[in-house]
């Protein structure tokens, strides 16, 4: 029986011819069509179905666009309307912000003039006290620590390398409670500290003190009554540094375990821990922001933790490991260092604003002088005025200069032993230093010569009469 085909016009049979399969009349139509035949899916591992996919899709995609040039151009009147409007209060708001940065840089440039020129009024008021002015409190057996000044200024709160703690009276400098220290290992029957006190803080408030160990313990008192409320446990190695939230009592806690914890003290509750520090942290504070500073010793580095972004900054020091800090305001911060250097920080940059190098001077033999350790730093809140402290028996004030760029001496307190904590009094009247004949945190040197006490210099103001310029005839 003969074979009937069906021919198309372009010759071709729409049927397999006699000895063709199936698939090679396939690939023979797909190669007519261009291999895009309907309903047909393409070979994937075929190189020629692939440069015909990429092709097509580009083809496509060029005839997308094309007709979305077009929709763009195809609006209402209304649409039109619209998008004018829009485009007129974008520069309307442009123009109000450009207004209120203007006046917010200008109310900021008059602010800073004022608080400029009364700084500079009570820095030039400042006067070196008489060494008998200078009031020494003593009742620790062991190299003082650290110490806190009562919101009140009615009394100081001192730790010591005996495990004690105790409250003294500033206006009649006797001993009102002692804390005793208890022997190692006998922590579940003794109610104070077993091992070194490193830190302390009291709240805003004067409700809570709290004080940290070697032995990684965290104890919450009760100023008034030096009465033990509870402790807090959680770091795993020495806890050597802590500071309330000014206005709450948020605590945060440093410790050697290279963390910080954050705690709510009216809850007895632990809140989170923040990492970041690649060595035992040395030095923390804080003041109303829901942020805090900390050293972290031989990592060179200052960090600024922001708790609300869950975020921190980093900041790299010259050299040496950064044993203290203390927040001067809100924007500044002052460090010591174990290389002899005292630098100014803005949390707005990454390296000091000013250093002063070999601050409190040097010791040893020609060509191998070391320089003496910054043990401590203070700064009075919201002012120009820091202080520093060493091994080298005194305590230097300083004057930052304009944009906290410089430090420039104001005079230096003879204060033997090592100044192991620095505290100005809220009202600016006085400054405590907290001594020993050793180093807060180890037993490198010992000066035999030095007493462990408390140190309470007045900061003297010249009468308005010293101020006042002679009269000339």
């Amino acid at each position: 029986m003969a074979s009937t085909f069906f021919i198309k016009n372009n010759g071709d049979s729409a049927f397999p011819k006699k000895g063709h399969s199936l698939a090679t009349s396939k690939r023979k139509n797909d190669e007519d069509l261009g291999g895009n035949s309907k309903g047909r899916a393409k070979k994937p591992n075929s190189k020629h179905n692939e440069e015909i996919s990429s092709e097509s899709e580009t083809e496509s995609t060029a005839e997308q666009n094309e007709r979305e040039g077009e929709d763009e151009f195809d609006e209402t009147p209304q649409e039109k309307k619209l998008r004018l409007a829009k485009v007129y209060l974008d520069q309307l708001r442009e123009e109000e912000e450009k207004k209120a940065e203007q006046v917010s840089f200008e109310t900021e440039l008059v602010a800073g003039r004022l608080q400029e020129e009364l700084v500079s009024i009570f820095q030039l008021s400042l006067l070196a006290p008489d060494a008998s002015e200078i009031r020494v409190l003593r009742g620790h057996q062991l190299p003082v620590t650290c110490l806190v000044i009562s919101p009140d200024e009615k009394f100081i709160f001192s730790g010591s390398k005996d495990c004690s703690i105790i409250k003294w009276d500033i206006e009649t400098g006797k001993k009102l409670h002692t804390i005793k220290g208890g022997r190692k290992g006998t922590e579940a029957r003794h109610g104070g500290h077993t091992t070194q006190v490193l830190c302390m803080a009291i709240s805003s408030d004067g409700k809570y003190l709290a004080s940290g160990d070697m032995n990684r313990a965290i104890i919450i008192w009760e100023p008034d009554t030096c009465k033990q409320l509870y402790k807090l446990k959680g770091h795993r190695g020495a806890v050597s540094a802590l500071s309330f939230r000014t206005g709450s009592h948020d605590l945060y806690s440093g410790s050697h375990d290279r963390s910080v914890k954050v705690w709510n003290v009216d809850e007895n509750a632990y809140v989170e821990t923040l990492f970041g520090h690649q060595d035992a942290i040395t030095g923390l504070d804080c003041l109303s922001r829901e942020r805090c500073v900390t050293a972290g010793g031989r990592d060179n580095t200052v960090r600024v933790w922001k708790i609300t972004e869950e975020s921190q900054l980093v900041f790299h020091g010259h050299g040496g490991s950064i044993d203290c800090i203390q927040l001067i305001n809100e924007e500044h911060m002052i460090t010591g260092s174990d290389d002899g250097s005292v630098s100014v920080w803005s949390v707005n940059k990454k390296k000091p604003l000013s250093t002063v190098k070999v601050a409190h001077g040097s010791f040893g033999e020609a060509g191998l002088e070391q320089p003496h350790w910054v043990a401590s730093v203070a700064a009075l809140q919201n002012s120009d005025t820091v202080a520093s402290g060493s091994d080298n028996s005194e305590v230097h004030v300083w004057a930052c200069g304009q944009g906290f760029r410089s430090l420039q001496p104001l005079f230096s307190v003879p204060v033997p032993g090592f100044i192991n904590s620095l505290e100005f009094s809220t009202s600016g009247k006085f400054l405590v230093a907290g001594v020993g004949q050793e180093h807060r945190l180890g037993r490198w040197w010992r000066q035999k010569e030095a007493k462990n006490g408390i140190y309470i210099i007045p900061l003297k103001r010249r009468s308005a009469q010293q101020e006042e310029p002679p009269a000339t005839e």
